[in-house]
């Protein structure tokens, strides 16, 4: 398998008339007592322009009766997805994104919550973008609170503040937990070799940096519009690097080949920590040091890791 072949890559789409102005998706996995929450919190949206996509990713649990039950007092459209299988959430996504039909896509989790005023709020702030940058421009990303009110992260310094998430986490590093929404025709136009949904867990950054590496900018705001539940049964509090070494390859891939002639020099670092994360992940996989070394565009940072490679065991648990 060529690592390289399962990057991105991108082709412009044309304008395409949408019948919503946003796409809310919501991914389910086992969590039938959260979703009544999501439900609740659309249908108190002052906007009403909007559409759910709701993809039950093979649970285990009542998740698919529950949203049965839940759709039939719904007061929006609805677009349910029930895989037999599960998929994994990147896979959910690009389902989500091929049958979206608003302009806007907005991911919304299964265990979260919002203010009545987020997808107004969402809109407002778009519409007041000078048209002259629109073009340029992938979405609107805002601040969360946890379930006790309290601001996840810190506010954006600047405001009106543009940005890409590659500067963003550089520029505003307690600016943790935020949410917005994806032009669906950006979105349409990245294309994914479907073979690394079977590898399992696939972070979201990587969909994201792609997106600032096609040169879009995302309006950054201090609006606190979503719920963010800190102490869900099943949230992920303690990384695996075993379970989580084929996403974390191919993120740390993405960073090194897409950000580092324009970024090394500024921030050395942060390429240094990629190496070593792809060399950690590369204890759990079967890939030979050849296929690492061809995936990997830049001299130096080939160098880099083809010296850490006899030492990437001593990285296993760190």
């Amino acid at each position: 398998m060529n690592l390289q072949e399962l990057l991105p890559s991108y082709s412009k789409q044309p304008n395409a008339n949408y019948m919503y102005r946003f796409t809310i998706f919501t991914p389910v996995y086992n969590r039938a007592n959260t979703l009544e929450r999501v439900f609740k919190s659309l249908e108190a949206q002052t906007f009403k322009d909007f559409e759910l996509v709701i993809i039950n990713d093979g649970s285990t649990d009542n998740s698919h009766n529950t949203i049965e039950t839940l759709i039939k007092t719904a007061t929006f459209p609805i677009n349910y997805i029930n895989n037999a299988k599960n998929k994994h959430k990147m896979a959910c996504f690009f389902q989500a994104i091929h049958v979206a039909k608003g302009e806007f896509l907005l991911p919304f989790d299964s265990d979260d919550a919002c203010v009545p005023e987020a997808l107004e709020l969402f809109n407002k702030e778009y519409t007041e973008i000078p048209e002259h940058l629109k073009p340029s421009i992938s979405g609107v990303t805002c601040l969360c609170e946890d379930q006790n009110g309290n601001l996840v992260g810190k506010p954006f310094e600047k405001q009106p503040y543009y940005s890409n998430t590659f500067l963003s986490q550089r520029e505003h590093l307690e600016a943790t937990e935020k949410w917005g929404f994806t032009k669906t025709n950006v979105l349409k136009g990245i294309h994914i070799n479907e073979a690394i949904f079977a590898k399992g867990y696939i972070p979201e950054g990587v969909i994201w940096e792609f997106i600032a590496k096609q040169g879009f900018q995302t309006k950054y705001v201090n609006h606190i519009l979503r719920v963010y539940y800190l102490d869900t049964e099943n949230a992920i509090s303690i990384q695996n690097h075993k379970k989580d070494a084929f996403g974390m390859a191919i993120y740390s891939l993405c960073i090194l080949n897409w950000f580092y002639s324009d970024y090394f020099m500024k921030y050395p670092t942060l390429f240094i920590k990629r190496i070593l994360t792809l060399l950690r992940a590369a204890v759990f996989l079967d890939f030979r040091l050849n296929s690492y070394i061809k995936a990997i565009n830049h001299k130096l940072l080939k160098t880099l890791f083809f010296l850490g490679w006899p030492f990437k065991k001593l990285l296993k648990n760190t």
